[in-house]
Order: C-alpha cells, then sequence, then structure tokens
C-alpha cells in the first residue's frame, strides 16, 4: 500500500474509534484503576470499546498485520507492518470532561514508524503524518503542517503531561530546562505533540512514556519538521524518556540539559 492508501485507512479507523467513544463522553460511564493502590491511572469503557472495534477493522483488513495496543496488548508483533493503537491518549483529561486527550493511531514496518495519526473526535480535529509530510484537519478543511523556528531555549514554549511522570533526577533535569525556557503548559498529553507540530509550542519533554504514547506521533512530528528522541538520543519508538522539538537548535540544547540523569 502507498502512504495514500494507509491515510485512507486510518481515517477509516478514527472513524470508527470516533464513534465508539462519543456516547462516553462526558457522560457516567464505568471506570478502573490499572494502577491499584500504587496510583491512578484510569481506563474505561469508551477505551475499551473504541479499541476492540479498531482491532477488529484491522484484522478484517490486513490480516497478516500484527496489533500492538494500549488495552489489549500485542498480537503478531514480529510481522512485517504492526498497528499501534491508543484509543484514549489523556484519559484523566477524558474523565474530568476535557478535550486534551486523542485516539492515537499508529503503523510500523519492520519496527519503525512510518505513518501515525492524533484523531480528536470530538473538537473534529484530525493531524497525521508519514514522515516525509504532515497535514491538519478541521470542518472538511485540509491544510501541511510545519514546525516554526525557534532561536533558543529562552524563547521557547515547553509542555508536558505533568510532572509527576517524572522521578527525583528526572525532574531535576527537567527543572534545568523548564528554567531556560520562556513558558511551561502542563496537562496537554498527546495535543502538546501535535501543537508542537502546527508550530505553536517548541519544545515537548517527557518521561515514563507508552510504545503507544508516542509511537503514533513520531511520523506526525518528523513529518512537520521536528524531532523526537529519547533523552539519550536514540530512537523514541518504544517510550520512556521522550524530548521532541520543532527546531534541531531547540532539540540540542534541551538534550544538554538533560544528559546527566541517573537512575
Amino acid at each position: 500500500m502507498t502512504a495514500v492508501d494507509f491515510a485512507a485507512f486510518v481515517n477509516e479507523l478514527a472513524d470508527i474509534s470516533g464513534r465508539a467513544i462519543a456516547p462516553f463522553f462526558r457522560s457516567t460511564m464505568l471506570m478502573e484503576n490499572k494502577a491499584g493502590p500504587r496510583g491512578f491511572d484510569p481506563v474505561t469503557e469508551a477505551d475499551r470499546a473504541a479499541e476492540a472495534a479498531m482491532r477488529a477493522r484491522i484484522r478484517r483488513t490486513f490480516p497478516a498485520h500484527g496489533i500492538e495496543g494500549e488495552e489489549y496488548g500485542a498480537e503478531g508483533s514480529a510481522a512485517e507492518y504492526v498497528w499501534v493503537l491508543d484509543p484514549i491518549d489523556g484519559t484523566a483529561a477524558f474523565i474530568s470532561g476535557l478535550p486534551l486527550w486523542g485516539t492515537l493511531i499508529g503503523l510500523k514496518r519492520n519496527g519503525r514508524p512510518v505513518f501515525g495519526m492524533m484523531s480528536q473526535p470530538f473538537t473534529g480535529e484530525r493531524f497525521w503524518g508519514d514522515c516525509g509530510q504532515s497535514r491538519y484537519r478541521r470542518n472538511g478543511e485540509t491544510r501541511v503542517i510545519r514546525t516554526r523556528r525557534c532561536a533558543s531555549l529562552a524563547t521557547a514554549t515547553l509542555a508536558s503531561t505533568s510532572p509527576h511522570l517524572f522521578s527525583e533526577a528526572e525532574f531535576a533535569a527537567f527543572s534545568r530546562v523548564q528554567r531556560a525556557c520562556r513558558l511551561t503548559r502542563y496537562g496537554a498529553d498527546c495535543y502538546a505533540y501535535c501543537m508542537l507540530a502546527a508550530g505553536h509550542i517548541d519544545l515537548v519533554v517527557e518521561a515514563g512514556l507508552k510504545p503507544c504514547d508516542i509511537a503514533p506521533l513520531i511520523p506526525v512530528i518528523q513529518g512537520a519538521g521536528g524531532v523526537v528522541t529519547t533523552w539519550s538520543g536514540g530512537p523514541a519508538t518504544d517510550g520512556g524518556r521522550v524530548v521532541a522539538a520543532g527546531d534541531p537548535a531547540v532539540h540540542a540544547a534541551a538534550m544538554e540539559l538533560l544528559a546527566a540523569v541517573d537512575g
């Protein structure tokens, strides 16, 4: 299949997941805490319904493809093509009635992310990319998106989902970056990476990410001209400590401040 063909199918998956999620947003729903007594990691009926619907469509269309999902685990991970699904990235925002969440749909080929989308069915927004170009669509209008240039951390807007993502050592490193930046915003989950790709945010720094949290976003960021790696400069596909920047110079500056992390 070509990138255009994958775009059509991923948009179909986004439609399917959106229909499954819509009845639950800002409504009473069943919820579980996956973290148990260790913390709070919610999963809802909407998460499970959306992932189940997407998995069923993928199996019917591409039975040889693998699937790695947030709620139902991995199947066929050794396949050439593997779909990566996070039905609701930002579940805490979702259960709070805030629209800062999205459905992440990614595709890996031989372990490398090659296509990804963030769909927000409530606002009707979609961001997608194939590592070469990224696009945004809302209200039937589609446009190419690009990251913005940023001369230094001193003029950068930094985003992170929560300061509670970090260990003590990680937060010390994050704080060095935060002090160097002009503005810091919390709470956007996947939206922060899309705003980076669209040229509204300059830097995202996070830790403790799962592969499904970041793999679908890598083609969007790279397609828009951004850089996304681990804090040590390696591929971010498997999650962990992740730094994304719209401008390579800002990425390099942030990496210097994040480098000396132990543990």
